[in-house]
């Protein structure tokens, strides 16, 4: 089950990068030996044009209700769909 969740990551993350251009704009340096800090590189990333047709419908569904009887505490419930 763990490498099914991996494998899913890793493919998300594999569509998610096809279509984007990243081009390192500076270079990382790591902080001195008493951990003063440091500098992290900087990316410039391009992500790809999406364009989403908003054209949307409504739509009515008719949805049936239920009317439940029970008579006495115990004894099976008596349900009936009404449309």
């Amino acid at each position: 089950m763990k490498s099914l969740i991996a494998a899913a990551a890793i493919g998300t993350a594999a569509l998610a990068l096809a279509g984007c251009s990243v081009e390192q704009t500076e270079e990382g340096e790591m902080p001195e030996v008493e951990a003063s800090g440091g500098n992290l590189p900087e990316y410039d990333v391009d992500t790809a044009d999406v364009d989403v047709d908003t054209g949307t419908t409504t739509e009515e569904v008719e949805v049936p209700t239920m009317d439940i009887d029970v008579e006495e505490p115990g004894e099976e419930a008596n349900a009936q769909a009404e449309n």
